[in-house]
């Protein structure tokens, strides 16, 4: 131990980050050996590259930004919906095809002390996300008698209450052997100085890396390695909050395969042109996702020659991933991005301070920098009232209770 604890004295020294050692003295011998590996794994080069992007502003003036071409789901002909849907369907009921789900967040924002996805909504009787979701998978796996392996994607923070709640739950009837778990990757959390935080506990203050992070964990979690020793071809990932997510969907499936493109995504038309969600471009010549808050005015309400919006599909975190792509995608980090965010921490004099406005900068990947890894992809879009009724806010938009209405609604409209 002492000769590891030499070693990352040296490191910190040279990095100018002494103040992660702050609490070692007092920590007990599991929770020293804790740290020094969690300082081990820092690339503090990285960090400080991160640190000064903090400073400097995005800007799109460089880049080439062109709307990205789409299908409307209700407008296609009868026989090329049949067409899209019979090479999906081959492709399901071959077992080559799985789900994803991204559920690493805590359900803090709603008042709901543990994961995300064991949040209930207030319908009867009281089910958790997690239970409509399975739901949605089960109905399909009767539907087309096929295997269709679920990946649950967890955080450090509740993983073990995750899994807990799905062994309790006899893992939805699925067979625990197709229902597997996955930790997120977590990035240190940074002061407005560049210095890394020491966290409550006396350790490196951390944050999960966003949900770009996810194809690095499926690598270095053995998710990869798992679906391609059982044959999956095709993976669609989706968050755990959009209780209307169809998660197995044939006709985006076909869709992919027959515009040869290694991915596709769903995209449901913008509300309005101030919605602020992101919406579907071309970044020079690529597919990518352009952000409400670094879209112009103009981009936003320009319109085609029907008087629809140039920029109008959403992108609603449902996107479908040939496994080819997620191989070449997990080789390489995506950019991170950072937030400026509150964080608890221990100063100086060893007192824990939790902070009243912003205090720390968050740094997560989005999902959607992948595809600009990508020379094209396929877009869909869907009706809203069909597939997206997210649960973010804890009232208002997206609130549980647009959420509950949405899921009724298309619930009553199904039969």
């Amino acid at each position: 131990m002492d000769e590891k604890l030499k070693e990352v004295q040296d490191i910190l020294k040279k990095y100018h980050q002494e103040q992660l050692l702050r609490c070692y003295d007092k920590l007990i011998e599991a929770k020293k050996e804790e740290l020094l590996n969690q300082i081990s794994k820092i690339d503090f080069e990285h960090m400080q590259k991160l640190y000064e992007e903090t400073k400097t502003k995005k800007h799109f003036d460089n880049f080439e930004i062109k709307p990205l071409s789409y299908i409307d789901k209700e407008k296609l002909e009868k026989d090329e919906k049949e067409n899209y849907e019979k090479k999906g369907i081959e492709i399901i009921k071959k077992g080559k095809y799985a789900v994803v789900t991204m559920a690493g967040g805590q359900g803090t924002r709603l008042g709901h002390d543990g994961p995300k996805g064991t949040f209930e909504l207030e319908i009867e009787p009281k089910r958790p996300l997690f239970t409509l979701l399975a739901q949605t998978i089960k109905e399909a796996i009767e539907k087309y008698n096929a295997v269709i392996p679920w990946y649950i994607m967890t955080s450090k923070e509740n993983n073990r209450q995750t899994q807990e709640f799905f062994k309790r739950h006899n893992y939805f009837e699925m067979g625990e052997e197709n229902v597997k778990f996955f930790i997120q990757n977590e990035m240190p959390m940074l002061d407005t100085t560049g210095k890394i935080l020491v966290d409550d506990k006396g350790l490196v203050k951390q944050a999960a890396d966003g949900h770009g992070g996810i194809f690095e964990a499926m690598r270095k979690e053995g998710i990869l390695e798992d679906m391609q020793r059982r044959g999956i071809e095709w993976i669609f990932i989706a968050g755990v909050d959009n209780v209307l997510a169809k998660m197995v969907d044939p006709i985006l499936t076909g869709l992919a395969i027959d515009k040869k493109c290694l991915a596709a995504g769903k995209s449901v038309v913008k509300n309005n042109p101030k919605e602020k969600v992101g919406v579907f471009c071309k970044k020079d010549g690529k597919p990518s996702v352009i952000e409400y808050t670094e879209i112009t005015d103009e981009m936003a309400e320009a319109v085609d020659e029907n008087g629809e919006l140039l920029y109008g599909e959403s992108h609603i975190l449902c996107n479908l991933f040939n496994i080819k792509a997620i191989e070449e995608i997990s080789r390489n980090k995506l950019p991170y991005h950072s937030a400026f965010k509150k964080a608890k921490y221990i100063d100086e004099s060893g007192v824990i301070v939790v902070p009243q406005e912003p205090n720390a900068y968050k740094f997560e990947a989005f999902i959607f920098d992948a595809f600009e890894r990508l020379d094209d992809m396929a877009i869909m879009r869907v009706k809203r009232e069909d597939e997206f009724a997210p649960v973010k806010n804890a009232e208002g938009v997206d609130s549980p209770e647009t959420a509950k209405k949405l899921y009724l609604d298309f619930i009553r409209n199904r039969k």
